[in-house]
């Protein structure tokens, strides 16, 4: 049942108000129609009731940190609709572990046993991913069909309409989103992307979750209890 794509999936009554122009465009439709199609020929990435689990877990009035991802994990029982995040059980991936290693070493928190990161999202913390689904075993499969004009939205509507963010753009992909940011009234934190191939070169160090604490605190805001489940 991994592949089940909901034709409405459920989402939160506060970002369903917020984005309900989205869903009402000709653009979203053509997504739909889209998902419906990719489903009927493959496995689809997470499972429907995953696809708008970020705002089911964070809703936009408790939104206080974005973390941008680029599209879900595309291996079986991998995604759940998180950025960065896997369901318990799953071993964690290559980048999931860098994340772990730099936690440990800036706030010092011991590295978790379980990569499911939904502590974070209750907290307030929407971990976004610009494509909200993906094709089986292809990565980028489910780009440039309309997820990113609906999570482009996302982030603009959060800059204008909540105080006081930190959004963490990890990679040149997720920095490129910051022309969609008020940087006047926001905290925009950038490193490179937690992959192999770029944590050294300025991800681990980076301290972007103690400097978003640092943040939060400042603005009068509970700063985030960043330990994962030991």
């Amino acid at each position: 049942m991994e592949s089940r794509v909901a034709v409405n999936p459920v989402i939160e009554e506060q970002w369903g108000r917020v984005l309900a122009d989205q869903f009402r465009q000709d653009y979203f439709a053509d997504l739909k129609a889209f998902l419906i199609e990719e489903k009927s020929k493959y496995p689809v990435f997470p499972p429907g009731k995953y696809i708008f689990n970020a705002f089911n877990q964070t809703p936009f009035d408790k939104v206080k940190v974005v973390l941008l991802g680029q599209d879900p994990y595309h291996e079986p029982g991998q995604a759940h609709g998180l950025c960065f995040s896997v369901q318990p059980g799953v071993p964690l991936p290559k980048s999931l572990i860098n994340i772990c290693k730099e936690l440990q070493s800036d706030v010092g928190v011991p590295f978790p046993r379980c990569g499911d990161l939904t502590a974070w999202a209750r907290q307030g913390v929407l971990l976004l991913n610009a494509t909200l689904t993906v094709r089986a075993h292809l990565a980028g499969s489910h780009q440039n069909h309309g997820w990113e004009r609906f999570t482009d939205t996302v982030i603009r509507r959060v800059s204008e309409e909540r105080p006081h963010v930190v959004f963490m753009l990890w990679g040149q992909y997720a920095q490129a989103k910051a022309p969609l940011i008020d940087a006047s009234r926001h905290l925009v934190l950038k490193a490179p992307h937690p992959s192999p191939l770029s944590a050294s070169r300025g991800f681990f160090g980076c301290r972007h979750f103690s400097k978003a604490n640092e943040w939060l605190v400042s603005q009068g805001m509970e700063p985030v209890d960043w330990r994962l489940e030991q």
